[in-house]
């Protein structure tokens, strides 16, 4: 071969990129109540009422509070495309996407829900308001939004899915975590706590009740009466989490919530489409007539109480926080209040379906308005 020859380069081999392999793990069901034999008055199977798989933890007390809505909502026959869902951040906040998967959704920023929903609550009054959120995003960063959404009685369901815990940031103690409880690692928890229902009955919410995730008895009837309620409805749902908050010395574990729980009555729900029939003896019940024509049912336990007496229900309150007692049901319930729409005087057709016509002011009205003035 010659000195002039061109030495050929070496040929490198093209190997096209390969394609990422992508473990996709088992879905994980939400939990829902069994279907029946049959269909509600829309016509709907409580499958209908479901969303997506749930990523939350296995035995999530969460994903119990998503069942129960979900069975609660498919009894009532509720009109999910007039349903909007909201929530905050934290892992209550996630809960939104596993239930009624054909409503409205909106995830707001840390602890401004309330203020989300009072817009979209003016916006169209016509829409039925369901916010979950959770002891952080309530008791913390949002607890300001919070106080100003109850003064203000927006008609929303608002549940507080409360486990004394951040669980999205490996458990440390919530401003909701009783004085004295642990963690896992043994630290103690030396703050008081906030009390989201005797808070909510000194800021004059029209609503109140507290319940365990893991009682579908008492908390079925409370989301229909809630999600009847035309002002502001609060349950603060005590849900264990299973990863950071369920052991020995946790005030919010399962085992310390079915040791310590006494219900003040017991709880049924008739929707006014359904007939009254109630199997109480006379004088141990109480009905509360909802404003749509539903009925609560109060049955009397042990103690003769009034839900309608809110001094009698702060009081109540406070005395089972000071003997440590976890004090279920519903507290307070106030039919005859106002709620922010009638406040501001809305007109029956929902502000987002009237057309511009209607809500600018032509220039002559604005002329005399500002004649007003002078």
């Amino acid at each position: 071969m010659s000195a002039e020859a061109k030495t050929t380069p070496p040929v490198t081999p093209v190997v096209p990129p390969m394609e990422p392999t992508v473990v996709t793990p088992p879905a994980k069901p939400t939990p829902v109540a069994s279907p029946g034999p049959g269909k509600n008055r829309l016509g709907l199977t409580v499958l209908d009422y479901r969303g997506a798989n749930s990523t939350l933890c296995a035995g999530c007390g969460h994903d119990a509070i998503s069942a129960h809505i979900t069975k609660a909502s498919f009894e009532l026959g509720l009109e999910q495309w007039n349903v909007a869902k909201l929530s905050g951040i934290g892992c209550s906040s996630k809960t939104p996407a596993y239930f009624l998967g054909r409503a409205h959704g909106f995830n707001s920023v840390h602890g401004r829900m309330p203020s989300v929903a009072t817009g979209a609550s003016l916006a169209n009054r016509k829409l039925t308001l369901l916010g979950v959120s959770g002891d952080g995003d309530s008791a913390s960063i949002g607890i300001g939004q919070l106080i100003h959404m109850m003064r203000r009685n927006v008609r929303m369901l608002y549940i507080v899915e409360n486990n004394g815990v951040y669980g999205l940031t490996k458990g440390q103690f919530s401003a909701t975590a009783d004085e004295g409880s642990s963690l896992k690692d043994g630290r103690t928890n030396e703050l008081p706590p906030v009390d989201l229902c005797g808070l909510a009955l000194e800021m004059g919410c029209t609503f109140v009740a507290r319940s365990f995730s893991g009682d579908p008895k008492q908390m079925l009837p409370l989301i229909k009466a809630a999600l009847a309620h035309r002002g502001t409805a609060v349950i603060d749902v005590i849900s264990p989490c299973v990863t950071f908050n369920d052991h020995e010395g946790s005030s919010k574990s399962r085992k310390a919530c079915r040791d310590n729980e006494e219900p003040i009555h017991e709880l049924g729900f008739v929707p006014h489409f359904e007939p009254i029939t109630a199997d109480y003896e006379p004088g141990t019940v109480r009905e509360v007539k909802m404003h749509d024509g539903s009925t609560l049912v109060l049955k009397k336990l042990d103690k003769d109480y009034d839900p309608t007496d809110r001094m009698n229900a702060i009081m109540t309150v406070k005395r089972a926080a000071f003997d440590k007692q976890f004090l279920t049901g519903l507290f307070y319930v106030d039919q005859k209040a106002e709620n922010l729409g009638e406040k501001c005087s809305l007109v029956e057709e929902p502000l987002a379906r009237l057309p511009d016509s209607s809500l600018r002011p032509a220039a002559s009205a604005l002329d005399q308005l500002m004649k007003s003035f002078m």
